[in-house]
């Protein structure tokens, strides 16, 4: 899985001369969080709900609004912004894309190659990513198989279910502590539970669990 199939590609930023109060309009007005700033079509910055913050004048302040609006309209986004922008390259894997926001402690990645921003890849984009790919939001049915983690099982369990031309539109394996393996499949549309579960139990294969599943806009 690459950045690229699952980054946002349409992308709101704002120049480092943007003032802090209209940034901060931009991200009211498109709930927005954060917000990439380009000079030159590069990337040079982020800004974020977080820096807004820390340039704005405390609530303690004797500033008077208008003192305190003058001055977030006369500070340019490029005074506050974070200049060490972590990155990551559209040809990169998600499961990197996904560390790198873990171990960083953030919830966004500018999608840059050759200096040229190509989009963003978001913490929201990550979960809509791990729905689709579990098959979330499909209609069918989910059988859950808990087997030995070993050679041909599940090799096994998709042949005996091409046998009754059943389609399988995802598949996810689980290793688990213990040793055994967790293997989620999807099925498109429904199937005889009893003939199946009969067929698997016949080459000693335990269906731990099966599910309908309703269809859901991601």
């Amino acid at each position: 899985m690459a950045v690229k199939d699952f980054m946002t590609r349409k992308v709101v930023y704002i120049s480092p001369d943007t003032t802090v109060a209209h940034a901060a309009d931009m991200m009211r007005d498109q709930k927005l969080h954060r917000l990439p700033v380009i000079e030159n079509d590069r990337l040079v910055g982020l800004v974020t709900e977080g820096t807004i913050a820390e340039a704005s004048p405390s609530k303690a302040t004797s500033l008077s609004i208008y003192e305190m609006n003058y001055l977030l309209n006369k500070t340019k986004v490029g005074d506050v912004m974070i200049h060490d922008v972590i990155t990551v390259s559209q040809f990169a894997s998600l499961e990197d894309a996904t560390y790198l926001m873990l171990k960083n402690k953030i919830g966004i990645l500018p999608v840059v190659d050759n200096e040229q921003l190509y989009g963003v890849i978001t913490d929201r984009d990550i979960f809509k990513a791990f729905l689709e790919v579990s098959g979330y939001g499909e209609e069918g049915v989910r059988m859950r198989f808990v087997t030995e983690d070993k050679v041909g099982v599940l090799e096994q369990i998709i042949r005996l279910l091409v046998e009754e031309n059943i389609n399988i539109s995802n598949t996810v394996n689980i290793p688990r502590k213990d040793g055994k393996v967790v293997i989620e499949v999807q099925i498109d549309g429904q199937l005889d539970v009893d003939a199946v579960k009969s067929k698997f139990e016949q080459h000693q294969i335990q269906i731990a669990e099966i599910t309908h599943t309703s269809a859901k806009a991601l």
